[in-house]
């Protein structure tokens, strides 16, 4: 009888090491999946502020010059300082208008969605559940379809 415990407990042993090995290794590959989507999503965001660092300049010159064009044919009906401060204005709230258009866009930006996915599925899959009750996800996955299925797999 003692061989039979002796072998129960190297059984047991055994299969409480490969489930940390593969937690382990779960958790390795989900670093990396990280690591790889962030460094993705800099390199994407950072080319993004190069071009429009690029063409600020060529932007800036052209703009001034129609600014000056507008505030010339003004002149004659609000005078140079009126036709100046009117046309400052029209500036101001363009460019504020641009700059909440761009900060909106960057807040909606989703960084690092997929590793957000994938550690919401492999908590799907780690966690039990009395069956047809949905699995806690992360904030944005998709609940219908991290529910667990009624035959518990």
């Amino acid at each position: 009888m003692q061989a039979g415990s002796e072998q129960t407990e190297r059984g047991i042993t055994a299969l409480v090491g490969r489930m940390a090995d593969g937690f382990s290794r779960l958790v390795t590959q989900h670093l990396q999946l990280a690591r790889m989507e962030l460094a993705e999503d800099v390199k994407a965001t950072g080319l993004d502020v190069a071009m429009i660092a690029a063409f600020v300049p060529f932007i800036l010159v052209g703009y001034a010059f129609v600014c000056g064009a507008i505030a010339a044919l003004l002149s004659p009906w609000l005078g140079w300082a009126g036709a100046l401060g009117g046309v400052g204005l029209l500036n101001l709230a363009g460019g504020a208008g641009g700059a909440f258009w761009a900060v909106k866009r960057l807040q909606a930006r989703r960084v690092m969605d997929d590793s957000s996915q994938e550690l919401t599925r492999s908590m799907a899959a780690l966690t039990h559940s009395a069956p047809g009750v949905p699995v806690n996800t992360l904030r944005g996955a998709n609940s219908e379809f991290l529910k667990e299925s009624t035959n518990g797999r």
